[in-house]
């Protein structure tokens, strides 16, 4: 369900004030007998602001902001880690995935590091074990960022049957050279770019302290 925007009577604000100006105008014209040369330039001016107003009204209009289609995954709400993890990889883990919880639109995510998933926080799927399918090997064979918008929507959704089975948008992010961090919105669309910079951010530090702990 799409919610209402908040600012709708305020967008609307230009458009109504340049409509009434501009109809206003017209009736002073029509009601007056003799017009002088300083009433002329008054409704030359009034024209303009009118026109202003309502050039804004209709621009405000356009760029009103889209809500995404918000949904409560299914799952229940977990985090796990690891056994036999070092200390120091289960601190950076537990800060790394709170930070993306809580930080960007992730509801759901799992690290999946030399064959083996680190950590799985969040809305959590029915399943426990991956298998990386053909989107996640792609992303471990060219250390490049893979950006679905609307999960929904790619006949490859079926590789993420580990996440929750109605996440809308999933990053999957590259760890170095070894691992990937997959990622699951619970609207479509709706990572930033700001949000992606700072998941490769977080990816990088990760990678620092993996590649030292299992070199």
């Amino acid at each position: 369900m799409k919610k209402p925007d908040p600012n709708g009577v305020l967008r609307l604000l230009p458009l109504a004030v340049g409509g009434l100006g501009a109809t206003l105008l017209l009736v002073n014209r029509l009601l007056t007998p003799e017009l002088t040369d300083s009433q002329a330039r008054g409704d030359v001016l009034g024209v303009i602001l009118s026109a202003v107003l309502i050039l804004t009204g209709l621009i405000w209009q356009q760029v009103q902001p889209r809500s995404p289609e918000v949904v409560e995954l299914m799952g229940e709400e977990g985090f796990f880690l690891a056994e036999n993890l070092p200390e120091a990889v289960k601190t950076e883990l537990a800060w790394a995935s709170h930070i993306l919880l809580t930080n960007t639109v992730t509801r759901s995510l799992v690290v999946y590091y030399q064959g083996k998933v680190l950590l799985r926080r969040g809305i959590l799927g029915s399943k426990s074990e991956i298998t990386p399918g053909p989107i996640v090997q792609r992303v471990l064979a060219t250390k490049k960022p893979v950006y679905l918008v609307a999960l929904q929507i790619y006949p490859g959704k079926i590789e993420f049957d580990y996440l929750p089975e109605n996440t809308q948008g999933v990053i999957c992010q590259p760890i170095g050279e070894q691992g990937v961090i997959i990622l699951g919105a619970n609207a479509p669309r709706s990572y930033t770019k700001q949000d992606e910079n700072w998941i490769s951010a977080i990816s990088d530090k990760l990678a620092v302290t993996l590649s030292f702990h299992h070199s």
